[in-house]
């Protein structure tokens, strides 16, 4: 479990920064070994989606050691993985098709409007997830 716990941390560390310093515009080829790879949002994306969903369905025993258990645990951290995930993976899609579905294109336009207050988000849920880790909910 500890191992879950440390990924959470790092992914949503990660992803959080990624989608900070993301500047939006496709100017000039990208190098292979950057932060603006489209093979590294996609890898992150899938890690952050995975580590999301196996934290969101961890168990967590309760504060007092008391015999039950939630099947809800570390709800912030998951939650805040996957909408990483979907950052990612979404910012990659409509960054590759030059052919714009309607629909999509607008809801791609008004979530990925947001990527630099939900990277400072991921960044927080990071940092207060590992200050705070027993806490059932963080």
């Amino acid at each position: 479990m500890i191992q879950l716990y440390f990924l959470s941390i790092v992914c949503n560390a990660i992803s959080g920064y990624t989608l900070l310093v993301d500047n939006g515009n496709e100017t000039g080829e990208k190098p292979n070994l950057s932060i603006n790879n489209p093979v590294f949002y996609l890898v992150l994306g899938i890690v952050s989606a995975v580590v999301g969903i196996l934290k969101l369905l961890s168990p967590t025993q309760k504060l007092d050691n008391s015999t039950g258990i939630f099947f809800l645990g570390d709800l912030f951290p998951a939650a805040a993985g996957i909408v990483a995930a979907l950052m990612l993976i979404f910012g990659i899609y409509r960054n590759d098709y030059s052919a714009k579905a309607g629909e999509l294109e607008r809801i791609g336009v008004n979530l990925l409007a947001f990527r630099k207050p939900i990277g400072i988000g991921l960044i927080v849920v990071a940092l207060t997830h590992f200050l705070f880790g027993q806490l059932v909910f963080l």
